[in-house]
């Protein structure tokens, strides 16, 4: 390394070494901090901190942006694997991965990535450049040769986060740790319970001694120390499954004759760069790496109960070394623990083609620049590939069988296709009608991303908080609505998305909307107090009615809640799982007041088509009376709930004009003009 390098890398703490891992790595460091930190000492410089900004200006990530995810596959991996030095004589090392670049997120958080049993410590390779956006990113590498027991890379890991506290103290230092890397970020998790980590562990083998690979460790031992390993149920644990790599590859629009080929080249390609890895699989490296991963196993299951940091735990289906039942029970002894279960992925689960991380940690809201999560400041926005992944394959069959129609209202009066009429700049407020079920939520939301209208629901405390988050074993829409930017309803959260001139989704109705009765359909039930005007007038917003109908004619209520109140079971099934849940309208009386949630039984009938119509904007710029005459107050809120309806009514009437309102016509324009087609409608 240049002495120039040195010179600019050294009074940051930082003691590079004159070794290079690669194409893929900046430059790295050593494994032990210790010097560092002297060195900090003598300068009189031991607590620097980070320069922090303002709340309002720590955004760096645009909309729909290009994150890179899907760029890079496991072939670049395995290339990658290869081109690592077997062994340069040093000790286990971070590195910094060129593809993660520098943050666009302003004081984004340390994010240190702890390998799997291969130690090469490139299984993030597939999201360098998604997680390097918004985190600073450093890789642990574990060179092939090198025998450090569990203990002493423990300390490595350990004198590293305690440099980089004492550097920001209010900075979160995020760890992601794979099978034995999660091992090891459990148990430095357990030495540091007074530092702010957030363990992210995949698959962790703290379940190996009930494994196969444990009872047969002892015939490894036995084995020629030379013997390149070609077990697949071993091959699997170290660098991934080359048949189903293979298979990653296939395009779904390729004919079958296309997709055997390229099948064939890619399990081919694969196969040569798998046994291309060399030491990595030979049986005394692979050997060693088990035994690594026993003690570690062990050691990491003695500091369960020490554990205070917040995890993530991430457990595949078809994983021998991590199997539901030990992710069920980390899950019960860790004390702050969130779990995602995917039943149909591997051990190899960080390198899955289609398995973002950052996707993941934004859905269960884990993400944050502080020491407490702020719901407003600290989200990022969708990406490219999140857009795709949740509109392009998700919820793509669910918005082809209803064919939405999106109109807005101009200026001037006139109605027409499109989101023309609605503003673009904030801050805005749309405020509408809830759907049953709250169904029309994903539609609605891929309309004004599409747009570039990057809207923040305010939404009910369930989609955060409760006993929801038990069904979540998978991304579900709870998770998808949370990564678009959803956050708990209340007045500090509508303050500070004000101030940022952003665009609020808000359903005055809210669950009593969603969750309506038989016989309710298409009707408004707003609470009488007028909750959002004089918030919305003190920062001028445009607020921006709109209706929604289509929802209401795909099913049919049959058991709502005054059914289920009536019966024992149901009835203490309601009243047991709403007691987790924070109220809201406390002051408000009636049935408009706090609502219990409850999941109503539905009959479904053969699918309409759903409207929306958005309504001439209503700018509050200028009206500061609005602040101290409530009666002025309250007649713009009964105006807007009137706007609403209104618009209902007119869609209700205008539907009945649109040739393509059934589902037969639909599919018949689709199959003749291609499914991306955009069916008509009625005129405006």
């Amino acid at each position: 390394m240049s002495i120039a390098l040195h010179a600019i890398l050294r009074p940051f703490g930082v003691n590079p070494v004159s070794c290079y891992l690669g194409r893929h790595a900046r430059f790295c460091f050593r494994a032990s901090w210790t010097e560092a930190v002297n060195w900090e000492k003598k300068q009189g410089n031991s607590k620097r901190t980070r320069k922090t900004k303002a709340a309002a200006d720590v955004m760096g990530l645009e909309v729909l942006c290009d994150d890179g995810f899907g760029s890079v596959t496991m072939k670049d991996y395995l290339e990658a694997v290869r081109t690592m030095p077997i062994d340069d004589g040093g000790p286990p090392r971070w590195f910094c991965p060129v593809e993660c670049g520098r943050p666009v997120v302003n004081s984004a958080p340390l994010l240190l990535f702890l390998p799997g049993t291969d130690g090469v410590g490139m299984e993030l390779i597939l999201h360098h450049k998604s997680l390097g956006m918004v985190f600073e990113v450093r890789c642990l590498h574990i060179p092939v040769n090198d025998r450090t027991s569990f203990g002493e890379l423990l300390q490595i890991v350990d004198e590293c986060i305690k440099y980089e506290h004492a550097l920001s103290p209010n900075r979160p230092v995020f760890v992601v740790g794979d099978s034995l890397g999660g091992c090891l970020a459990i148990s430095v998790a357990a030495h540091n319970p007074e530092i702010d980590l957030v363990l992210i562990v995949v698959n962790p083998g703290t379940s190996f001694a009930e494994t196969l690979v444990q009872a047969i460790l002892p015939l490894l031992d036995l084995m020629p120390s030379n013997l390149s390993v070609i077990h697949p149920h071993l091959l699997r644990y170290f660098i991934g499954e080359p048949l189903k790599m293979s298979m990653a590859s296939i395009q779904n629009d390729l004919s079958l004759q296309e997709s055997l080929q390229k099948f064939l080249d890619g399990f081919n390609s694969m196969q040569t760069l798998t046994y291309g890895t060399g030491d990595i699989i030979r049986m005394d490296n692979i050997v060693w790496k088990l035994k690594l991963l026993k003690s570690g196993a062990a050691y990491a299951n003695s500091r369960l109960h020490a554990v205070q940091a917040e995890v993530l735990l991430l457990a595949s289906g078809n994983e021998n070394l991590s199997p539901t039942g030990e992710a069920d029970r980390l899950l019960k002894t860790l004390n702050n623990c969130k779990a995602r279960y995917f039943r149909n992925r591997g051990h190899t689960l960080l390198m899955e083609h289609d398995f973002n991380l950052l996707t993941v940690i934004k859905g269960v809201n884990m993400y944050r620049r502080g020491r407490k999560r702020d719901a407003v400041t600290d989200f990022l926005p969708p990406t490219l590939s999140e857009f795709k992944k949740t509109f392009g394959e998700d919820f793509k069959q669910f918005n082809q069988l209803l064919s939405p129609v999106m109109l807005s209202t101009l200026e001037t009066g006139k109605i027409v296709r499109g989101l023309a009429g609605v503003p673009d700049k904030g801050p805005v407020l749309f405020v509408g009608y809830h759907q049953l079920m709250a169904m029309e939520l994903s539609t609605l939301l891929e309309g004004l991303f599409r747009e570039k209208k990057p809207v923040r629901a305010l939404a009910h405390e369930v989609f955060f908080k409760g006993n929801f988050g038990t069904l979540r074993e998978e991304l579900s829409l709870f998770d998808a609505l949370c990564m678009y930017g959803a956050v708990p309803v209340n007045p500090t959260n509508m303050y500070k998305l004000f101030q940022r001139n952003e665009f609020v989704l808000l359903y005055p109705g809210g669950v009593r909307e969603a969750l309506h009765r038989k016989g309710e359909s298409y009707q408004c039930f707003w609470p009488n107090k007028p909750e959002f005007v004089r918030m919305a007038a003190r920062f001028g917003v445009t607020i921006v009615p709109f209706g929604c109908v289509g929802e209401d004619d795909f099913f049919e209520v049959v058991v709502d809640y005054n059914d289920q109140k009536n019966i024992p079971c149901l009835r203490d099934w309601i009243t047991s799982f709403n007691e987790d849940l924070p109220t809201l309208r406390d002051t408000v009386i009636g049935e408009n007041g706090n609502q219990d949630v409850h999941l109503p039984v539905l009959l479904p009938k053969v699918p309409g088509r759903l409207y929306f119509l958005f309504g001439k904007p209503i700018v509050t710029k200028g009206m500061d009376n609005l602040l101290s005459d409530s009666k002025q107050a309250n007649d713009l809120y009964l105006h807007t709930k009137l706007e609403v309806e209104n618009l209902i009514s007119y869609l209700k009437r205008k539907r009945e004009e649109d040739p393509y309102r059934s589902i037969t016509p639909r599919i018949l324009y689709q199959a003749i003009w291609g499914a991306s087609a955009q069916v008509p409608t009625f005129e405006p």
